[in-house]
């Protein structure tokens, strides 16, 4: 074989090495996993205790390149009672928690195998990740809600209004709209009940 031909062969022996470099590359980006919202149904009030455990989990099992999130989506609540407020948060979805996780065999053992973990959304053999629009709208909608105020108070109930332009009267419940946070109730003014929409935050329990 002469030097001629002995170049040709490393040429395409070069080009051949490049072509399978090339393939397996290709064929490397087409087939790399990616991260993926996916939903999990848990026991009902487990849903704070799974996250702790599964990010335990995620931690002494190594897998934080394979499980990055988990999510128990809340609104804050706020309570009048007595005259006095407290704030709670209220799972938006109970009995479900939101995992960001790149899926295979052992990103879904070891979630699935968390304690309080029942299974995931979709179907027994295959997980369906979530659509990211709606992960989206869910974690703003935690993030953003404006706090919904409770107050245990009930139709009949009197009740003293601290502000607005009727402050200082005494008022009695005729209707509670417990989703708007307001109520109306009968005030007396000049003798005269007048009907009144007032918020949760104008009034205290007599």
């Amino acid at each position: 074989m002469d030097n001629k031909e002995e170049k040709n062969l490393e040429n395409l022996e070069e080009q051949e090495q490049t072509f399978q470099e090339e393939k397996a590359e290709t064929h490397k980006t087409q087939k790399a996993p990616k991260k993926r919202w996916y939903v999990v149904h848990t026991y009902s009030g487990h849903e704070n205790k799974v996250k702790v455990n599964l990010e335990k989990r995620i931690e002494y099992m190594n897998m934080s390149e394979k499980i990055f999130r988990v999510e128990v989506p809340q609104k804050t609540i706020t309570q009048v009672k007595g005259g006095k407020k407290s704030e709670k948060e209220e799972k938006i979805f109970p009995g479900y928690v939101l995992v960001e996780m790149i899926m295979d065999d052992d990103s879904w053992y070891v979630v699935r195998h968390t304690a309080g973990v029942t299974k995931f959304v979709g179907s027994s053999k295959k997980p369906i990740p979530a659509k990211d629009s709606e992960i989206k709208k869910i974690i703003h909608r935690g993030q953003a809600q404006t706090p919904k105020i409770e107050l245990d108070v009930k139709v009949g109930d009197k009740v003293r209004i601290i502000s607005g332009p009727f402050a200082e009267f005494i008022g009695d419940i005729t209707e509670v709209y417990p989703d708007k946070s307001k109520l109306r109730a009968n005030v007396s003014i000049f003798g005269r009940e007048t009907p009144v929409e007032l918020e949760y935050k104008q009034i205290q329990k007599v």
